[in-house]
């Protein structure tokens, strides 16, 4: 993750009152149905599909994303699917806090946990479940149902387990994502 200042056009970018930077020239889709837990970027590009949920009239939370994610550009986030007892049904996905989803990826993940990194071009296959603190290298394909154990680095295609992380990921992404937060500023 680049920690150089980034600036960006104030009119491009709408701020929430809980420090949400989201792009105009985002997708979301279904934002009732999106929870973001404050301090989250969505930059330029980036896809994020709240409107594919289970049938029914009701909100439902879809997509929950925790604090301090970067949703970088030309990543596509969009819950898992599947046939159940011949029943198509999208399924709800959980992003947890200090997450970095790299340029270009595209996430179907069941779950993510939290300070993990995925790097650019990659792609979470469907009820993937990544625990915390991982790094999923640039252009790796995670295939659907897998899960990557916390503390590892995973790359490839198929991803497969390259190395360990150090205990202190946890605290690398924090500092990381909140000096990242700090630096991405208005011109």
């Amino acid at each position: 993750m680049e920690l150089t200042p980034e600036y960006y056009d104030k009119g491009e970018y709408i701020e929430t009152d809980t420090g949400n930077k989201v792009s105009r020239k985002s997708v979301i889709h279904g934002s009732q149905n999106i929870i973001l837990g404050g301090k989250t970027i969505i930059q330029t590009g980036t896809v994020v599909r709240g409107d594919l949920r289970r049938s029914g009239t009701a909100h439902a939370v879809v997509i929950a994303i925790g604090k301090y994610a970067l949703l970088a550009s030309r990543s596509v986030v969009r819950p898992p699917s599947k046939v159940y007892k011949s029943i198509f049904s999208y399924y709800p996905i959980k992003i947890g806090d200090f997450v970095h989803i790299g340029e270009g990826s595209i996430v179907e993940a069941a779950q993510i946990g939290s300070y993990v990194q995925i790097g650019k071009n990659c792609v979470i296959g469907r009820f993937a479940i990544i625990k915390d603190c991982t790094k999923i290298l640039d252009n790796t394909v995670i295939a659907p149902n897998c899960i990557v154990p916390s503390f590892s680095v995973y790359g490839g295609s198929p991803g497969a387990l390259i190395e360990e992380l150090p205990e202190c990921w946890s605290q690398v992404m924090e500092k990381n994502a909140k000096i990242y937060y700090s630096m991405f500023t208005p011109k």
